[in-house]
């Protein structure tokens, strides 16, 4: 579309990285990339240094954003205890301010924003503390009822799009709730690919097999990070997204048994025993040794700290580490996006394999 000019924010996270890659690749629009350090690769993107909980900061950016047509809003703070942090005040009104300040330098430099989308996820039903009702659908939303910064973010814009008429506005909103996000990304607080791919290296250096750390099985789903990012380029364009709700996933179902020799094929390796082990707990010890295997395979990924993030309290979460019970499914409805007009789908071992091999090839693994 003419004149189309897109701003991400979190664009050095998972989902922020891999919009910056699908608008780069699309061609034509002008790309705006906000984060606090530069992405790895911008794809043609402008970036604009912004720590989002300043509000000066983002008072600063506001000449980078006129002209702006289109807001992703993939920007997220997590607490350093991760999963305890998801109900955490700070947490939530971090992540709430955040998408404040923002707005409120967008706005008055962007007449012409036309779309934001936003970003939630299965904790809109309460996966983290109690069994989904399934399938999760998006007339369901367990609002309130447990505390989340989504509902801030989201009764913040459905608030604020009433005055836009008298601001001589017209933008809309979409909200995607992906499932299981799975693509590459560095320093992130929810990333598999880093931590098992950490774990497979720790292991194959030993001669060993993949080894299956996880818990008892969940029946899940997944969403490959550019499939997601088709979606959130839908949503901004498509009459049927606007100031609405949808879920997002693969359009299958996994559990971790069924593709751990899928993950241990694309990385050269068997498929080991299962062998219950927390991630989270063990990766001190593997401090030095992956320094190591970075200077042997002259790796362009970072010390493991930095690599990886938070993201081995989140590999043990979601592979359920010391739960002896299997777990009720967690799966949601992809029935209104599909009637909607966006009907992506992906074989999730496909998925898996494919983020393990371009981590390989991206030189982020041995």
């Amino acid at each position: 579309m003419a004149g189309k000019k897109v701003v991400i924010a979190g664009a050095t996270g998972l989902v922020g990285g891999a919009a910056l890659r699908h608008f780069g690749a699309a061609g034509g629009s002008e790309v705006v990339a906000l984060s606090r350090r530069k992405p790895r690769q911008l794809y043609g993107a402008r970036h604009v240094a912004v720590d989002l909980t300043d509000p000066n900061q983002c008072q600063h950016a506001a000449a980078e954003l006129r002209g702006a047509t289109h807001l992703v809003y993939a920007a997220l703070y997590e607490a350093p205890n991760l999963v305890d942090g998801w109900r955490d005040p700070g947490q939530i009104s971090t992540n709430d301010a955040m998408l404040r300040n923002l707005m409120a330098v967008l706005q008055p430099a962007a007449p012409t924003l036309r779309h934001v989308a936003l970003l939630q996820g299965t904790k809109a039903y309460g996966v983290h503390v109690r069994p989904l009702k399934v399938p999760a659908r998006e007339g369901r939303s367990e609002m309130y009822e447990q505390p989340n910064f989504y509902w801030a973010q989201e009764n913040f814009l459905r608030g604020l799009q009433p005055g836009k008429a008298d601001l001589g506005k017209n933008w809309h909103w979409s909200i995607l709730r992906p499932v299981l996000i799975v693509g590459e990304a560095i320093g992130g607080a929810m990333d598999l690919i880093p931590p098992l791919g950490v774990y497979a290296a720790m292991l194959r250096e030993q001669g060993r097999a993949l080894d299956y750390p996880a818990g008892a099985a969940r029946v899940s789903q997944a969403v490959d990070v550019d499939l997601l990012a088709r979606a959130i380029a839908w949503s901004g364009e498509a009459e049927a997204a606007r100031n609405e709700v949808f879920n997002v996933t693969n359009g299958d179902v996994f559990t971790w048994e069924n593709v751990w020799p899928a993950i241990a094929e694309a990385l050269d390796m068997k498929p080991g025993a299962a062998v219950p082990l927390s991630l989270a707990q063990a990766w001190p010890q593997w401090i030095a040794p992956w320094d190591a295997l970075r200077k042997k395979h002259d790796l362009a990924s970072p010390g493991l700290e930095a690599f990886v993030g938070l993201s081995f309290q989140y590999a043990d979460y979601t592979m359920r580490y010391g739960q002896t019970e299997p777990g009720p499914p967690a799966l949601v409805s992809t029935v209104k996006i599909n009637q909607a007009g966006f009907t992506e789908m992906m074989d999730t071992e496909v998925m898996f394999q494919k983020w393990f091999r371009q981590a390989r090839a991206s030189r982020l693994l041995p």
